[in-house]
C-alpha cells in the first residue's frame, strides 16, 4: 500500500514538472507571436507566466524533498527524484529567457520596425520544436529519441551564427539600424540559451533511464 501511495505521488510530481515545461512552451510561443506581431499586451503576458512557472518550481522541488524524507525509493525511483530536481531548474530559466525576449520586444516596439531576420523565425521554430520533442522524451522515457533531440541542438548553433554573421553586415550598411539589430541579435542569444536547457534536460532523462550521467552533445 505504501509503495502504491509513493508510485502515484511520483506520478503527480511527473505530472506537474510536464505542466510546468508546458507553460515555458507557450511563453516561448508567446514571444515569437509578440515579436512578429509587434505585440507590446502579449510580451507582457510572457512576463506575467513567469510567475507561474516560479510557483511550480517551488512546489516541484517541495514535492520532491517530501518524497526523499518520507518515503524509501528504490534506484531508479530515487533517479528520477534526482532528476527531477535538476530539470526543474532548467524549465525556470527557460522560462527567465523567455522573460528576456519578451522585455527586448517591448523594447523593440517603441523603435522604427524593421524586418525580421528570416533566420531569426526559424531559430524560434527550431527551438520551440527541440522543447516539445524534450517533453515528448521525458514521457515516453526513448534513450535514443533522447539522443535525438540532443543532436537538433547543432542546426540552433548554426542558425544563431548564421543571424550574428547577417546583423553584423546589415549594422555596417545601416548603422542607424543598430539599436534595433542588436536587440534582435540578443533575442537569438536567448533562444540560443533556451535551447543549450533543453539539451540539459535531455541528459537528465538519459540519466534517469540508464543511471549514467553523460554529456550527451559534444
Amino acid at each position: 500500500m505504501l509503495r502504491q501511495s509513493f508510485i502515484e505521488e511520483l506520478k503527480k510530481l511527473e505530472n506537474s514538472l510536464l505542466e510546468m515545461g508546458n507553460v515555458v512552451k507557450q511563453m516561448l510561443e508567446n514571444s515569437k507571436t509578440a515579436l512578429l506581431e509587434r505585440d507590446e499586451e502579449l510580451a507582457k503576458k510572457v512576463i506575467e507566466m513567469d510567475d507561474i512557472v516560479d510557483k511550480y518550481n517551488w512546489d516541484i522541488e517541495d514535492k520532491c524533498l517530501k518524497l526523499l524524507a518520507l518515503q524509501q525509493p528504490m534506484a531508479h525511483d530515487l533517479r528520477v527524484i534526482a532528476a527531477a530536481m535538476k530539470i526543474i531548474s532548467d524549465i525556470e530559466r527557460m522560462g527567465d529567457y523567455c522573460v528576456d525576449i519578451a522585455k527586448f520586444t517591448i523594447e523593440l516596439i517603441k523603435m522604427p520596425s524593421l524586418p525580421i531576420n528570416e533566420a531569426l523565425i526559424k531559430m524560434f521554430e527550431l527551438v520551440e520544436k527541440i522543447l516539445c520533442d524534450s517533453l515528448e522524451a521525458f514521457v515516453n522515457r526513448d534513450v535514443n529519441f533522447i539522443i535525438s533531440v540532443v543532436e537538433q541542438d547543432d542546426a540552433i548553433d548554426r542558425t544563431y551564427y548564421k543571424i550574428y554573421d547577417e546583423i553584423v553586415e546589415e549594422i555596417e550598411h545601416a548603422p542607424e539600424t543598430a539599436p534595433q539589430q542588436i536587440r534582435l541579435l540578443m533575442i537569438a542569444r536567448f533562444l540560443e540559451r533556451v535551447a543549450d536547457h533543453v539539451t540539459n534536460v535531455a541528459e537528465r532523462i538519459y540519466y534517469m533511464e540508464t543511471g549514467e550521467l553523460k554529456e550527451l552533445h559534444e
